[in-house]
């Protein structure tokens, strides 16, 4: 696997002047090229912002049919947006966003009361670990760049924040979609559920339990799915399933909470994720 931070730094497009400047991350790298044709850096206002969000509705409403409630038309716009930083994929050649994550530091969770994933699940269990948790949330990637390279890249800059931030906890939502084989059914969710408990299910002490549940035990759990791109890489990583699934039907989809702990980062990824040995 090629080393995405082996190319030299770049610099991001010189900002609209119009535009409304956004303060940068606290401890944010650099822009920086990955290789493979793309650059990834922190959005540093918000004309980037608006392009992440854009790209995100293409994705949420129109690949995915979810109903979302904007004040923006095109975009996908939340309360959660203005209190996140937006993490963004560029294609180099173009400028396109082609991937991003928005994230919530535990401090900007402080000040919104709470995180997306509240509003999903109960977190009690949790309280303990929030000065150090990160949320993750509103990850796409465009369908001409699902290969790897651009999750990747978003992984080592999230990696690197981390880390300069002394954060070692990332909370957030994978999503399965309820459209299976043209047919919206809660079935291939449920039969997700099924494979990752046995598997991948968290301690009791870090369970969470979803506050609209998907009706987990009166679906067909028989199914032979294969587990979204996006929930295996988590997985493989070593995260953590915190319980069952919460129904999002605005979304169409079945939330699984996860948790990943930076201590428990499988070791193959370590160097890649941390750039540690």
């Amino acid at each position: 696997m090629n080393d995405p931070f082996a190319a030299p730094a770049t610099s991001w497009p010189t900002p609209c002047p119009t535009a409304q400047r956004r303060p940068e991350p606290a401890g944010a790298a650099a822009a920086i090229a990955t290789g493979g044709g793309l650059s990834v850096g922190w959005a540093r206002h918000q004309d980037e912002v608006r392009a992440a969000q854009r790209l995100r509705h293409d994705i949420f409403a129109g690949e995915m049919g979810a109903r979302l409630r904007t004040t923006v038309p095109g975009h996908d716009v939340d309360l959660f947006d203005d209190f996140c930083e937006h993490l963004l994929v560029r294609d180099s050649a173009s400028g396109d966003v082609v991937g991003t994550y928005r994230v919530l530091t535990p401090a900007q969770a402080r000040r919104m009361g709470g995180t997306y994933t509240d509003t999903e699940f109960d977190l009690t269990r949790l309280r303990a670990l929030r000065p150090r948790m990160l949320e993750l949330g509103r990850s796409c990637v465009h369908p001409a760049h699902r290969t790897g390279g651009v999750i990747m890249a978003l992984w080592g800059a999230l990696g690197g924040f981390m880390e300069r931030n002394g954060l070692d906890v990332m909370i957030g939502c994978a999503s399965v979609p309820l459209l299976h084989h043209g047919v919206f059914s809660g079935a291939a969710a449920a039969s997700v559920w099924r494979q990752v408990r046995h598997r991948h299910l968290a301690p009791i002490e870090d369970r969470v339990f979803p506050r609209l549940a998907l009706p987990v035990d009166r679906l067909d759990d028989s199914l032979d799915v294969e587990l979204p791109a996006l929930l295996r890489a988590y997985l493989s990583l070593g995260a953590k399933v915190l319980g069952p699934p919460a129904w999002d039907p605005d979304f169409n989809a079945a939330d699984l909470p996860l948790m990943m702990r930076l201590d428990e980062l499988q070791p193959r990824f370590r160097r890649h994720f941390l750039r540690a040995p």
